[in-house]
């Protein structure tokens, strides 16, 4: 059988099992700014969240509402939109960077981790008077 027009991993999982496991990936990076996985469940969540940075670049309520139903939550969604995506827009592509780190010990799976190229500043917080 040819391997032609199949784009993606399966991960041994149905369709939404899949989705889910992005969407929890994705919103974890968004939250930590820096997750470890195993190497092929971390390219896959490149192919994902840079998909989801370029959306959230364009900010409109379009492209926001999109953002929101790739992530679990929309804190996740806004905070992406809000503070993360702004301060990317020197970049076109390659926002995030998948590093290998160590072989897991109970399997011997590869594990690496996936965080974000340019160092994110905190957003500032709003002092109350």
């Amino acid at each position: 059988m040819h391997r032609h027009g199949y784009v993606g991993r399966k991960f041994g999982r149905e369709r939404d099992q899949r989705r889910a496991l992005m969407k929890g990936l994705a919103t974890e990076l968004v939250n930590h700014g820096k997750i470890e996985t195993t190497l092929p469940k971390a390219k896959e969540l490149v192919r994902y969240i840079e998909k989801l940075i370029t959306k959230a670049k364009k900010g409109d309520l379009a492209n926001r509402r999109r953002v929101i139903a790739g992530l679990s939550t929309q804190a996740a969604a806004n905070k992406l939109v809000d503070e993360i995506a702004p301060q990317l827009t020197a970049r076109n592509s390659g926002h995030v960077r998948v590093e290998r780190t160590r072989l897991r010990v109970g399997d011997g799976a590869q594990m690496a981790t996936i965080e974000f190229v340019d160092e994110l500043k905190a957003a500032p917080k709003k002092v109350e008077a």
